[in-house]
């Protein structure tokens, strides 16, 4: 039980700590608010902004349901998987902690959305709002990369529950933006001063969760590849 709600634990905070990172965070305060410039009334900007929300989750839970099922469904795949996950689970640790650090950097192809199309989305209501998050989720920074391959499909692989990982983190990608839609909805002025503290705090997490998977990473690696006690 308690393997359980540690894990949950986990997949919920790799979920917030993607959401919260530069690029995702970026992104998304600007695609709230430009939704809210195309809607007059606050309910209907919530409305729209809270599809937008659910547009990401949903695109992280599906994408990870797909490659956790894919990989799981083949017995050889499952087999190999069950056996040396544990082993390869230190070292990535610690190249997605050296990622969080900075001390290793990677470029990602992105995922593009031409003006026109972001119009028409942003034009449609909740429906296009929900579409453009779960785009938009699919463009994948160097850290919101290293979280969800690097940890996140890892930790739900080794976990019995592993799907339900999968849409746990996507609940935790949202939570930051549904807080940006509301304060956008109820017309906060000062979103800006608080993007800038959140990008502060961001900072310091990323840097002692990347401090805690370097350590646990070394401790998976003595254990499972050492063999050391």
């Amino acid at each position: 039980m308690t393997a359980i709600i540690i894990g949950f634990a986990s997949a919920l905070w790799l979920g917030i700590l993607t959401s919260i990172s530069p690029c995702p965070l970026a992104s998304n305060v600007a695609a709230v608010s430009f939704l809210s410039k195309k809607i007059a009334h606050p309910a209907l900007v919530f409305i729209s902004g809270l599809a937008y929300t659910l547009g990401r989750m949903v695109s992280y839970a599906v994408l990870g349901w797909i490659i956790i099922s894919s990989l799981l469904s083949v017995p050889q795949v499952a087999q190999f998987l069950q056996k040396y996950t544990g082993k390869a689970l230190g070292p990535l640790l610690i190249l997605v902690g050296l990622i969080l650090l900075e001390i290793i950097t990677i470029r990602l192809p992105g995922v593009s959305l031409s003006q026109i199309h972001h119009n028409r989305l942003a034009e449609s209501g909740a429906p296009g709002a929900f579409l453009l998050g779960f785009i938009f989720a699919l463009a994948f920074c160097p850290i919101s990369a290293a979280l969800y391959f690097g940890s996140l499909i890892p930790l739900a692989i080794n976990s019995k529950s592993g799907i339900v990982l999968a849409f746990i983190y996507g609940i935790g990608t949202g939570l930051p933006v549904l807080v940006f839609a509301v304060a956008i909805a109820l017309g906060v002025t000062s979103l800006s001063r608080w993007f800038h503290r959140i990008t502060r705090l961001e900072y310091y997490t990323r840097m002692i969760t990347g401090v805690v998977f370097i350590l646990v990473g070394l401790y998976y690696t003595r254990v499972y590849i050492l063999k050391l006690f």
